[in-house]
């Protein structure tokens, strides 16, 4: 499976550059990352949300993360693309997949995928001038599976680094089962390097969707992997742990809790994120609901840092 490239969707919230610094000092397998979408790029020359530790490249690998935006307007686009080349990015990403009511509900994120005109109006504008790498993560559609029908010819006139797709639509969220089969449909009439994302949770599912979707060899994992940080190394087999599982995984949340309260200037705030963190990976316990019980209410340091210390020396994980 060495062949097979693996990369780390973005999540509000979560995946942001501590996280991602943390991680790969601690897991592998991941080829590429993902920044959580920017928006609100403006017309000055360097916008202030482009200007902290999330893109900073000391901070970042600029060679395996590629920044994304959230747009509907070629200009703002093509104002991110610039400005994160000149911080020595190669690719920037549309998202052209977000589901939640907030975001589709403004014709942005898969919100956009009913509109084929507007899609193709944007992307004249922007492959007029970006001198960047261009990729979109997209879904299937927001109302229906259909949508991405119009969608993958306007695509097909562009030279896309690649194009992400999570086979769902927008209005089931994260409901209900990622359409593989409509996927392996669909990607014969892609031009672009094609991406799989979706319900890779096991070594198992990816061996069944991959199995599906072959030639296809290019993965996004999300929610599995923030479940299982394990999971990329387990897909590749290419772990040579020094620690056990529960040692590494140990030392991997107080890791990332520290460093995002060096970050924070030791503010409680970090325990949003630590929870929102804590969400998913309490299904790498054998006692998932119990690890959350003992997470979920939290809001004071000392609390969380008792109540991790007694989860890892309680509780096993699978």
């Amino acid at each position: 499976m060495n062949q097979v490239v693996l990369s780390l969707g973005p999540f509000q919230g979560i995946t942001d550059a501590p996280f991602r610094n943390v991680f790969k000092r601690h897991f592998g397998g991941i080829d590429k990352f993902y920044t959580p979408f920017f928006t609100g790029i403006h017309k000055e020359e360097h916008a202030k949300n482009l200007q902290g530790e999330e893109i900073d490249p000391r901070y970042n690998d600029v060679e395996t993360l590629t920044p994304q935006i959230l747009s509907t307007d070629a200009e703002e686009i093509l104002r991110f693309a610039k400005q994160c080349q000149q911080l020595g990015y190669k690719e920037i990403n549309l998202n052209m997949g977000c589901p939640f009511p907030r975001v589709a509900n403004k014709k942005r994120g898969c919100g956009l995928l009913p509109y084929p005109d507007k899609v193709e109006a944007m992307l004249d504008r922007v492959f007029d001038e970006i001198d960047i790498k261009f990729s979109v993560k997209c879904r299937l559609g927001y109302f229906n599976p259909e949508e991405i029908d119009a969608i993958i010819p306007i695509f097909n006139k562009y030279p896309l680094s690649e194009l992400i797709i999570h086979p769902r639509i927008g209005k089931q969220l994260y409901k209900g089962e990622a359409d593989v089969e409509r996927f392996k449909a669909l990607a014969p009439s892609i031009n672009a390097p094609l991406v799989y994302n979706g319900d890779i949770v096991s070594v198992d599912s990816f061996q069944r969707i991959s199995d599906v979707v072959w030639p296809v060899t290019q993965f996004m994992l999300g929610r599995g992997i923030l479940a299982n940080p394990f999971l990329a190394e387990q897909i590749k087999n290419d772990t040579a742990p020094t620690l056990d599982k529960t040692k590494r995984l140990h030392n991997y949340v107080l890791d990332l809790y520290e460093d995002r309260l060096h970050h924070a200037g030791g503010s409680p705030k970090v325990l949003g994120r630590m929870k929102e963190l804590w969400s998913y990976l309490m299904n790498s316990f054998e006692e998932p609901q119990v690890v959350w019980r003992k997470i979920k209410k939290i809001n004071v340091l000392k609390e969380y840092e008792d109540a991790v210390e007694a989860i890892f020396k309680e509780i096993p994980i699978k």
